[in-house]
Formats: structure tokens, sequence, C-alpha cells
């Protein structure tokens, strides 16, 4: 049985929380996990490399579509290089969609910086009740008018994509 996953705020030990002042856009989502001693980077290349098809599919639209603005084409969620194991990634270096911008075992922050947005998502490892968790938070600052437009449809489904692909953390 799948731990439950809930919105909560971004945790205390989690770095984002620097990044709250002025965000058009916040959230986090925890579940429970199994004792298991992965790192944060562990955790996040494990599960986007069992990404939902059904994102993989809304992310080729999206690329589709914004490349008719001029915006850059991501790729899938979990495009990452074969073999590289989760000890070797740094800041700076590419994790499918995202660059790693700071890791250590208990948390990994993850970003990109476009012309209409910069979105930083963190994999941060707690205690929750007792028992080991993760939580993936999520913080977007918007560059203008193109920001905003391009977060009207993405808001609503970052909620309902990030709770699919936490859930495959405990499958």
């Amino acid at each position: 049985m799948n731990a439950p996953i809930f919105e909560t705020a971004i945790p205390a030990a989690s770095h984002l929380n620097t990044e709250l002042a002025g965000a058009y856009f916040h959230d986090c989502w925890q579940t429970t996990v199994a004792p298991h001693g992965r790192t944060a980077m562990q955790m996040y290349l494990d599960v986007v490399r069992r990404t939902p098809g059904w994102v993989n599919f809304l992310m080729s639209v999206r690329n589709r579509v914004v490349g008719l603005v001029g915006l850059k084409n991501l790729g899938s969620l979990g495009s990452l290089r074969a073999g590289k194991a989760a000890a070797d990634y740094k800041p700076g270096d590419r994790a499918g969609i995202f660059r790693v911008l700071r890791v250590s075992d208990d948390e990994v922050i993850l970003g990109d910086d476009d012309k209409h947005l910069r979105v930083q998502v963190s994999v941060c490892k707690l205690r929750h009740d007792g028992q080991d968790a993760v939580a993936v938070s999520t913080v977007v600052h918007l560059h203008g008018l193109l920001g905003r437009i391009y977060m009207i449809p993405v808001a609503p489904m970052h909620k309902l994509i990030v709770p699919a692909v936490l859930r495959r953390l405990s499958t």
C-alpha cells in the first residue's frame, strides 16, 4: 500500500525557504518512505527514472508549444545520463530537465532559469511522525507577462504531476 502524499509547508530544513520572498508560486508535497539510506539525489533519480508516461507526454506537448514562443525545449523529466551515479552529480550538472544547484545527502536543489521564469525544486529527506519522509518543494519566480501566461495551465497541472511522480518513490 502506498503512503499518503499530502501538501504541506516547505520544510524548515530546506534551503528553498530562502527563495520564498517574491515567489509567484510555491508548494510542497510530502510522503513517508521505508528506511532506505538513499541520498536525496538518489531519491530524485529513482523517481524521475520512473516518471509516468502521461507526464512525459505532457512534457512533449509543453516543449512543442513553448518552442513557438522561443522558450527552451527541456526534454523529458527522466532524461538522465545513463550510468551516472547519484554521488557523481555536482552543482552545475544537468539531471533531467533541471540543473543541480545544491547537493547534500539530505537535500538536492535543482532548477532552471529561462526568460519567462526561474524554477527551483528541492528533494529533502526528513523525519515525520517518527518515520523517514521525503518532501518535494517547488518555488517559481516569474520574469514578466510571458511567465504569468505560462503558469496559467502549469500551476494546476503541477498539483497533479508532483504527487503522481512522488507516488513512484514508494512503489
